[in-house]
């Protein structure tokens, strides 16, 4: 377990001169060439959007996804006030392959992105692939969210994690947010992008809440804003405030929760939100303002069922895996959306849903044409935003590229290269090493204990197939062979 630091909270005291340095923010331009967004008649009046991303958020780990140690009584009520989506995926099993498809609308092989950092984090060289190169930094042939919905004439705020390039051109100031603060890395004492100033003792989490909060009360009479609050809650160093902290110290386990410094995190998660929420709604805006909350990849658990030596707060059962795996634990995560009016309170959808979805549902939700000759992987899951029970939403495949490795301990693997497909109740994964291939209902095996891959040869072939096909489609880059390492990577 990673050393845990507690920290006692001195709150701010004021927060006047962060605030005025932020009204100072430079509104400069992204640099690639953006063609102009055209609006269309879409909605009555083009709302304002809020997304809020956790960090490592399992998908358990809400009290509405069936918690019972951690406590999320602000998520919940979200959820309760809109759709809980039951089956929504990340892009990628970590976060910088999410976040590349969240704000790019594509799928890893078009950004490149589809890990985090170098290929030299883990020592693939005892492997028998040696893995695609990694692209760091969403590259600037990508438009963003960000772009588009600017150029729309929306006010655009980030704060928090972007992990897809922190400086010029990269970073999100130069990405179509006119005002952005990132920082991840540490939850006190963390260092800002550009810097700002805040009193010592002061929590991350609580940081960016209070700037969101001010974009929103100052840009709410001035037309429709898109806010992006990028949580660096729940991922590790496992640090939290102390006051949170003494609410979890003595209570009991429940199923695989358990950790009182995590839960501690994902209380000032929650506290987040219920303060951005309680800014929308005293701000008359709920009717206007559509919230969207989600994570980037699954939790940090799951590990020691695969017999991988890897550091565990929490566990996704009845997921398998967690973070760093594309089984379920790792891709499958919170999705929640809330519009008063707009989405029907207290629903569920049981539909799949993708990372990419996001840009083309808020170009629908915005009214605004999707740029041209700019591919979209994902769909406009508007349809299900109003009607989450509706029964003629057509099967479609989603698709997953994981060339590389992403190691445990002991030299152990939470992942080796492979790809995925979802298809209705089927899902496919398909290992590069050896081309061993394994096929689950995930609809009536959620925990993927039943490989049917020789019990059902013609589903397993249909999919491989697609799969295959899909990524000769797309240009998917593979990972080729090591002769160096293939005497021993048998011995691991």
């Amino acid at each position: 377990m990673k050393t845990e630091k507690l920290r006692q909270k001195r709150l701010p005291s004021s927060w006047i001169l962060t605030v005025a340095l932020l009204g100072m923010l430079s509104t400069t331009t992204s640099r690639q060439a953006m063609p102009s967004a055209q609006v269309h008649q879409g909605w009555p009046h083009q709302p304002n959007i809020v997304f809020i991303i956790a960090d490592d958020l399992g998908y358990t780990d809400l009290g509405c996804y069936g918690s019972q140690f951690y406590e999320t009584p602000q998520i919940d009520r979200l959820a309760a006030e809109g759709v809980r989506f039951t089956e929504g995926y990340t892009a990628g099993p970590n976060c910088q392959p999410t976040r590349a498809a969240i704000f790019s609308g594509q799928y890893g092989p078009r950004t490149g992105v589809y890990t985090v950092g170098s290929i030299d984090r883990f020592p693939w060289q005892t492997r028998p692939l040696r893995p695609v190169d990694n692209v760091t930094e969403l590259p600037l042939r990508c438009h963003t969210l960000g772009d588009v919905l600017k150029e729309a004439g929306y006010r655009t705020g980030y704060f928090g994690k972007w992990h897809l390039g922190e400086k010029e051109p990269y970073h999100p100031q130069f990405r179509g947010f006119e005002e952005a603060v990132v920082s991840m890395g540490r939850h006190f004492d963390f260092v800002t992008r550009p810097a700002r100033p805040y009193p010592q003792g002061t929590y991350l989490a609580d940081f960016l809440t209070e700037l969101s909060i001010d974009f929103i009360r100052r840009h709410a009479r001035q037309g429709p804003f898109f806010l992006v609050l990028s949580h660096f809650v729940v991922h590790s160093p496992y640090e939290a405030k102390e006051e949170l902290l003494a609410k979890f110290k003595n209570k009991r386990p429940v199923g695989g929760h358990y950790h009182p410094v995590y839960a501690a995190m994902i209380a000032s998660l929650d506290e987040s939100v219920g303060q951005v929420v309680d800014t929308i709604d005293r701000l008359g805006l709920s009717e206007n303002t559509l919230i969207i909350f989600t994570s980037d990849n699954g939790g940090v658990g799951g590990y020691s069922r695969e017999g991988i030596a890897s550091d565990e707060v929490t566990d996704n059962a009845p997921l398998r895996g967690g973070k760093g795996m594309l089984y379920e634990g790792g891709i499958r995560v919170p999705f929640i959306f809330r519009w008063k009016g707009v989405i029907p309170a207290g629903t569920t959808c049981g539909e799949p849903i993708h990372s990419v979805d996001f840009f083309p549902t808020l170009l629908e939700v915005t009214g605004i044409q999707p740029p041209t000759h700019y591919p979209l992987d994902g769909v406009s899951i508007v349809p299900l935003l109003k009607n989450p029970s509706r029964t003629d939403w057509p099967e479609r495949s989603l698709f997953w590229h994981f060339p590389g490795y992403l190691g445990g301990e002991k030299k152990t693997w939470r992942t080796t290269p492979v790809g995925a497909i979802r298809k209705g109740p089927w899902k496919l994964l398909e290992f590069f090493e050896d081309g061993r291939v394994e096929l689950y209902n995930v609809r009536s095996d959620v925990g993927e204990q039943h490989d049917l891959s020789r019990e059902n040869p013609t589903k397993t072939a249909e999919l491989q197939a697609e799969l295959k096909k899909w990524r000769e489609q797309i240009g998917a880059q593979m990972p080729t062979p090591n002769r160096a390492g293939t005497e021993s990577a048998s011995a691991l």
